[in-house]
């Protein structure tokens, strides 16, 4: 029997669904990062890990793996040559490399107009309007990918050393970054120099939880992301739209923050990428339309 598969790569986990031919999800797995942009083979190997894991799942022999056609939806797979050269390195029958912005849009909306935007490690923007899907965003969190998580927690790591240099006021939070690396400023500077987008990251869920307690600091970096995507939206997303998702694992706890304008356009997802990822492999190399997924 032949399969179908589906992946979900992002700088912080790689998830893979492997399907029958009609669409249908048969099991899922789990890895690491699959950022190709930041690490092509680390990515490579969580794919494989993931899939296998989703196999083993199924209960189904991965000496069938060489036969499944794949969609990869992957963080960096818009950059360059990126999506092209994984392609390249990928044991399947079939594949295709899309952005992981793609299998979101297709996940989130089916085949209708709007915008989503992703905002997990990363953020990016991606919008709809008949047959064309355009892209803003996504350029990595050292010069790009405002509002993402990395970016979120490096401004927190510099708030700690601002404030920790008393250039800006202190704070519970700025207090509780210092203490994670011991109250020593010289662990955050050699923990800055080799951190991964994924290791940045991490500390993005502290901001959220002190912005909760109105910890000025906390207020300031989120409010500054809201209006970082804001800006991003103002851009990007057509003024007759009325559909807008944000994704990702920060998306629902932006969403409420936004101004009344883009909250009246918010709506949830249809599906997830994951499942995108799987209807676009379906559409693509089973013949079978959206439209029969959904029905």
């Amino acid at each position: 029997m032949n399969y179908l598969l589906g992946i979900d790569g992002g700088g912080t986990s790689c998830r893979a669904a492997l399907a029958d031919t009609s669409g249908r999800i048969l099991a899922t797995g789990r890895s690491g990062s699959a950022n190709i942009m930041t690490d092509m083979n680390t990515a490579r190997l969580n794919i494989l890990d993931a899939t296998e894991a989703a196999f083993a799942a199924a209960g189904i022999s991965t000496s069938v793996m060489a036969s499944v056609s794949a969609v990869l939806g992957l963080a960096g797979a818009n950059v360059g040559g990126n999506g092209a050269q994984l392609q390249a390195m990928l044991p399947f029958t079939n594949s295709l490399v899309y952005s992981d912005g793609v299998i979101a849009l297709q996940g989130a909306l089916g085949d209708e107009d709007g915008t989503v935007v992703i905002v997990g490690t990363g953020s990016v923007y991606v919008t709809r309007s008949g047959e064309e899907i355009s892209f803003a965003g996504g350029w990595g969190f050292k010069v790009s990918d405002l509002g993402g998580g990395a970016r979120l927690g490096r401004d927190l790591l510099e708030e700690a050393l601002l404030a920790y240099d008393k250039f800006h006021p202190s704070s519970a939070l700025t207090e509780a970054a210092m203490e994670r690396f011991g109250g020593n400023p010289h662990r955050i500077v050699q923990f800055a120099h080799s951190a991964n987008p994924g290791d940045f990251g991490v500390f993005a869920p502290m901001v959220f939880e002190y912005a909760s307690q109105d910890d000025p600091v906390a207020v300031a970096l989120i409010e500054k992301s809201v209006h970082h995507i804001e800006e991003g939206l103002d851009a990007v997303m057509p003024s007759g739209q009325s559909r807008l998702s944000l994704l990702g694992g920060l998306g629902p706890l932006y969403g409420p923050l936004l101004s009344p304008r883009y909250k009246a356009k918010l709506q949830a997802p249809l599906n997830d990428p994951l499942t995108g990822a799987v209807q676009l492999a379906a559409h693509h190399f089973s013949g079978t339309s959206v439209e029969q997924l959904h029905g």
